[in-house]
C-alpha cells in the first residue's frame, strides 16, 4: 500500500524533483565551458571545482544560525531565486561576450552556498511537515529521484549540448531553480523557526553549534564521519575516473556516458527497496550491510582496463555501489533527522553539508596530485583501499535504537 504524504510534500517533493533534474541537465557544464569557451588550463579547471566547493562550504558554516531562527519556505524560495539569477548570469554574459572564468568561479562559490543554505531549510521542513514514522518513505523517494535525474540528466544535457551549446544547459538548470521557487510557494500551512532573542546578536561560538550538537550524540557523530569520509573517497576519485577513461583508455563519449547513467539506475532501484528491506529485516540490519557493501565495491575499479571489458567493469562496479547507496541513504538520513531536535535542525544540517563539501574539496585536491606523482589507477586503488575501513564508524545498534531527542513548546516556533 502507497504511504500518502499529503499535498504539501507533494510540492516539496516536485520542487526537489525539478531543480535535482535541472542540476544533472548541466552536470560538467562549467568545466566545458571553461576548457573549449575560456580555454582554461587543466589546473584551473580542477580550481573551479575544488575552490567553489571549499568556499561556498566555509560561508555555509555561518548559515546555519541563520537558517534556524527563520521560517523554512522564505529560505528555500530566496535560496533558489539566488541561484537562478547566479546560473541565469553566466549564458547572459556568454552572449554578450563578456564571460570569464572569475564569473564561472564566483557562481560556482554563490550557487553552492545558496545550495547548503536550501538542503540545511529543506530537511528541517521535511522534519516539520511528515510524520516520524513516514520520514523513511519520504527521503526513499526523494533518494530515488535523486538517481533518475542521475540516469537521464546527463545524457540528456550531452544531447543539448551538442546541439545548442554548453551555455543552454546551464540556462536549463537556472530555470529549474526559478521553478522550484515556485513549487515551494505552492505549499500551504504553517511553517517552522526556532525562536530568536532580538536583544542577542549572534556569536562566533554558535557557528559551531551544530558541530557541537553532533559531537555529543555518538551515534550521530559516527553517522557524520562515516559519511563525509565515504563521500569525500568517492568523490575525489570522480575527475580521475575521467581522466583514466577518457584520457588514457580513450572511451568515447557515449561509452562514457553509459558508465555512468546506466549505474545510476541501481540507485533508483536501491531507494524503492530500502524502505520494504528496513520494515522486513530492521532499519540497523539494512544500514549495516548495506553501509558495509558500499565500502567494498569501489575496490573492484582498480581492474579497469582499456575496450569493452573495462566499460563492464566500470558500469557493474559503479551499478553495484550505487545500488547499496540508493538502499543505505534513505535509512541515513532519516536516522539523522529522527536524532536531532527540531530546534538544532538546520544547523545541523548546514554544518553536515558543509564539512563534506570542504572535505571533498580537499580530497580532491590531495588525490590529484597522489595521481600525478603516481597514476590514476593508483589513486583510485588507494581511495578504494581506504574506503574498506569506512564502515568501522557505523554506529552500533544500542545507539541507533535510542528515542529522538524531543523539543518542548518553546523551543520551537510554528508560524
Amino acid at each position: 500500500m502507497r504511504v500518502q504524504l499529503g499535498r504539501s510534500f507533494g510540492w516539496l517533493w516536485s520542487a526537489y524533483a525539478v531543480s535535482t533534474y535541472g542540476t544533472w541537465i548541466a552536470f560538467g557544464a562549467f568545466p566545458l565551458i571553461a576548457v573549449r569557451v575560456l580555454h582554461s588550463p587543466a589546473f584551473a579547471v580542477s580550481l573551479l571545482e575544488a575552490a567553489g566547493l571549499a568556499v561556498a562550504a566555509i560561508v555555509a558554516f555561518s548559515l546555519g544560525p541563520w537558517v534556524e531562527r527563520r521560517a523554512k519556505r522564505p529560505v528555500m524560495i530566496a535560496m533558489d531565486l539566488i541561484r537562478f539569477v547566479a546560473m541565469a548570469s553566466v549564458p547572459i554574459a556568454y552572449v554578450l561576450g563578456l564571460l570569464s572564468y572569475g564569473q564561472l568561479l564566483v557562481v560556482s562559490v554563490i550557487s553552492g552556498t545558496a545550495g547548503i543554505a536550501f538542503t540545511a531549510a529543506s530537511g528541517a521542513y521535511l522534519k516539520y511537515l511528515v510524520r516520524g514514522d513516514h520520514l523513511l518513505v519520504a527521503n526513499g523517494r526523494f533518494e530515488g529521484t535523486s538517481w533518475a535525474a542521475t540516469a537521464a540528466g546527463p545524457p540528456l544535457g550531452g544531447a543539448l549540448v551538442g546541439l545548442l551549446g554548453p551555455a543552454i544547459t546551464v540556462m536549463a538548470d537556472a530555470l529549474s531553480y526559478l521553478l522550484s521557487a515556485l513549487g515551494v510557494l505552492r505549499i500551504r500551512g504553517g511553517d517552522v523557526a526556532a525562536p530568536r532573542d532580538r536583544a542577542t546578536r549572534l556569536r562566533g561560538a554558535d557557528l559551531l553549534g551544530g558541530w557541537r550538537f553532533i559531537r555529543r550524540d555518538r551515534a550521530l557523530r559516527r553517522l557524520f564521519l562515516n559519511s563525509i569520509l565515504v563521500s569525500g573517497l568517492i568523490m575525489a576519485t570522480v575527475p580521475l575516473l575521467s581522466v583514466l577513461l577518457l584520457g588514457q583508455y580513450h572511451f568515447p563519449a557515449w561509452q562514457y556516458g553509459l558508465a555512468f547513467g546506466i549505474p545510476a539506475l541501481g540507485g533508483f532501484v536501491g531507494a524503492r527497496l530500502s524502505v520494504r528491506l528496513a520494515t522486513r529485516y530492521g532499519r540497523h540490519r539494512v544500514m549495516t550491510v548495506s553501509g558495509w557493501l558500499r565500502s567494498l565495491f569501489p575496490l573492484g575499479l582498480a581492474f579497469v582496463r582499456p575496450g569493452i571489458p573495462g566499460l563492464l567493469t566500470v558500469i557493474t562496479v559503479e551499478g553495484l555501489l550505487i545500488t547499496c547507496m540508493g538502499i543505505f541513504n534513505p535509512i541515513y538520513a532519516t536516522e539523522r533527522l529522527q536524532r536531532t531536535p527540531a530546534d538544532h535542525t538546520a544547523h545541523i544540517l548546514s554544518t553536515w553539508s558543509a564539512a563534506g563539501k570542504l572535505l571533498q574539496a580537499a580530497l580532491m585536491v590531495i588525490w590529484g596530485v597522489l595521481a600525478t606523482l603516481t597514476s590514476p589507477l593508483a589513486a583510485i586503488t588507494l581511495s578504494g583501499v581506504l574506503l574498506l575501513a569506512t564502515p568501522l564508524l557505523l554506529p552500533q545498534r544500542i545507539h541507533v535504537s535510542a528515542p529522538e531527542p524531543a523539543a518542548s513548546a518553546e523551543d520551537v516556533r510554528v508560524a
